[in-house]
């Protein structure tokens, strides 16, 4: 399914945004942001998600894929369905969570120190542009 233009679901502080551009599937693009919207405390253990016909209307997407974003987290235990009541946020371990963005972040940096010795960029300097980042 292709999508020319951005689409956006926000609700109280979560906001979903869904870039046709991203190289990932649009259910990775929501479950990944719902999951940072857990890790960071924008959604409670036990606060109720939209359903999955309303999330899918809101972002005008099908809802066999808001239905995968909605599997795969509670695959991972991020969220509970409870037959007829809806999905909701699951008691997680935040510093789990934690835990696997800081191995996804350093998966991510190991690539661009890759290519950055490819173009004679050293870890220093790559050192330097994160903390130049950080400030702006």
């Amino acid at each position: 399914m292709y999508i020319d233009t951005m689409h956006t679901y926000r609700r109280h502080d979560v906001l979903i945004v869904l870039s046709p551009v991203s190289p990932d599937p649009l259910y990775q693009q929501i479950a990944d942001q719902i999951k940072e919207a857990v890790a960071g405390g924008e959604l409670e253990p036990g606060e109720k998600l939209p359903s999955i016909r309303d999330l899918a209307k809101a972002l005008n997407i099908s809802v066999i894929t808001v239905k995968r974003a909605y599997t795969d987290l509670e695959a991972e235990a991020v969220i509970r369905a409870r037959p007829g009541l809806g999905s909701f946020v699951a008691e997680i371990d935040r510093a789990r969570l934690r835990g696997e963005k800081l191995e996804e972040l350093r998966s991510e940096l190991r690539g661009i120190v890759r290519r950055g010795r490819r173009f004679g960029i050293s870890t220093d300097e790559i050192a330097r542009l994160i903390d130049e980042t950080e400030e702006n």
